[in-house]
């Protein structure tokens, strides 16, 4: 069942820019930042809330978010929902006839258990399942 929305991504071409908006703009506190080899992007954290904003920054020109960046820049990537049981919802979206990017979860940033859902069947959304909590 899904819990929460778990987090918001987005886009930008350099943490390091975009950080003193989220900082100094809007007083938010970045609680970490982390690069994710596998996905080949280095990732930011602030949380609000029980949300948190993930800013996402390709290493490599040919990573998935260095290609979104360059045919839709800057802005709003994926909306992540928190799930209690991770492989039950990817297999109730599956059985909804949503398309799974992932059949199986994989280790997103802070070590957390992801898996996306394709955004031709989620009506435009890249969306993120993900499960309880970071690890530590």
């Amino acid at each position: 069942m899904l819990k929460k929305i778990d987090h918001i991504g987005i886009a930008v071409h350099s943490i390091d820019a975009a950080r003193s908006f989220y900082e100094d703009g809007l007083g938010l506190t970045c609680s970490r930042i982390e690069e994710v080899a596998s996905q080949k992007v280095r990732t930011a954290f602030f949380t609000l809330g029980e949300t948190h904003i993930e800013l996402l920054e390709p290493t490599a020109p040919d990573s998935p978010m260095a290609k979104f960046l360059e045919e839709r820049g800057e802005g709003i990537h994926h909306i992540a929902y928190q799930s209690d049981n991770l492989e039950d919802q990817l297999q109730q979206a599956k059985g909804n006839g949503c398309q799974l990017i992932h059949e199986k979860p994989i280790t997103g940033a802070g070590g957390k258990q992801v898996a996306f859902l394709h955004p031709r069947s989620t009506f435009g959304v890249l969306t993120e399942l993900c499960g309880n909590s970071f690890s530590k």
